[in-house]
């Protein structure tokens, strides 16, 4: 499993469209693992793209602070699963809290 998290300041940006990098995280959810841990720079953000993008990197699932509707239809028709509302953390404190079923999501830090 691959989960991408966007980044501002190495913690997890409150808006997935508007950050420095992603973060994609590769577990072993079994295991309750990371295996390994991969930062990379998105293309300038163009509405629709980071779905795509995300997808051929093999993203299966984001975790967001925040993320529009339009954006999160998209990410599921590319069978990506979307967790908002989580908190500014470190992207393996975040994805520990996934893992264990500790992650609280709240409010979806976007309002469009």
């Amino acid at each position: 499993m691959r989960i991408a998290l966007p980044l501002a300041d190495g913690k997890l940006a409150m808006h997935f469209g508007h950050c420095e990098q992603f973060a994609l995280v590769d577990v072993n959810p079994d295991e309750k693992k990371i295996l390994r841990r991969e930062d990379v720079v998105p293309p300038p953000h163009e509405p629709g793209l980071l779905p795509r993008w995300l997808a051929e990197r093999g993203a299966t699932m984001i975790i967001s602070g925040g993320m529009g509707q339009r954006a999160q239809q998209l990410f599921a028709e590319r069978g990506i699963r979307v967790i908002v509302g989580a908190p500014a953390e470190i992207p393996e404190d975040i994805v520990f809290g996934y893992l264990y079923g500790t992650l609280v999501s709240g409010v979806n830090y976007c309002d469009h």
